[in-house]
């Protein structure tokens, strides 16, 4: 079992899996990034919607996954990209018989554990530090996404410096991610629980945000334990980070 650092297209990922899976999750990255590049050449508001925007039935399933995504966490279709081509990747080393693989893309992160697997949240110049989630095996697809208003490059409208969402669809949860990012516009604690209620109803298991000193959690998470989080270790887009 080994980390693997991919770059292919747009795709910046770490795979944790037997090596005679990798190649199965780097073909997998190669066709979705082709099937949704070819759909945006097409489709060009599917790029740039900040809102659901509908697709046929006849559009690639990774363009299905991320606006269905989107439909239930009322943002725009590539907030679901990362964990989209996640899973997507997971699944096809599962499909070949893994039973223990990790795809962490840019700290959006789906994985099937045979073992536990530490997840460190890295929340920027918050003081709430060396904060992570212990995930158990089990056979079910376990997902964890960060969306961030200070670090990092994606697009949010908020100022959480983690605002992590767990979930069994990991492209739900990537779009949950940045909902919840979007919704934390104040510190306050009260401000920040308005906004958390409703996101818990998408169907994802729980939600957790870091703002300044504030830590609020909502739903099922995993076990929080301490441990020092390396910021050189984190995900070059946002702030998850498998350990």
């Amino acid at each position: 079992m080994r980390r693997h650092h991919l770059e292919i297209g747009p795709t910046f990922a770490t795979v944790i899996a037997e090596d005679r899976f990798v190649p199965l999750a780097i073909t997998d990255i190669t066709e979705r990034n082709r099937e949704l590049l070819g759909y945006i050449a097409d489709h060009p508001d599917f790029l740039h919607a900040l809102e659901p925007v509908p697709v046929g039935r006849n559009a690639p399933p990774i363009v299905r996954a991320m606006a269905r995504a989107a439909r239930r966490a009322g943002v725009g279709p590539m907030a679901a990209v990362a964990g989209a081509i996640a899973e997507s990747a997971l699944r096809a080393m599962m499909a070949a018989g893994a039973v223990h693989a990790l795809v962490d893309n840019g700290g959006d992160i789906a994985m099937i554990l045979a073992e536990p697997v530490t997840v460190g949240i890295f929340a920027g110049d918050s003081p709430i530090r060396d904060l992570a989630l212990r995930f158990s095996p089990g056979p079910r697809v376990a997902s964890v996404c960060t969306s961030s208003g200070t670090v990092g490059h994606s697009l949010s409208f908020g100022c959480a410096d983690a605002a992590t969402v767990i979930a069994g669809d990991a492209a739900l949860a990537d779009a949950v991610a940045t909902a919840l990012g979007n919704s934390v516009r104040s510190l306050d604690p009260e401000f920040i629980g308005r906004g958390m209620t409703p996101l818990l109803a998408t169907g994802v298991d729980g939600l957790l945000v870091i703002a300044g000193d504030r830590l609020l959690t909502l739903g099922n998470l995993p076990e929080r334990v301490r441990m020092p989080v390396d910021p050189r270790r984190a995900s070059r887009q946002i702030g998850g980070g498998a350990a």
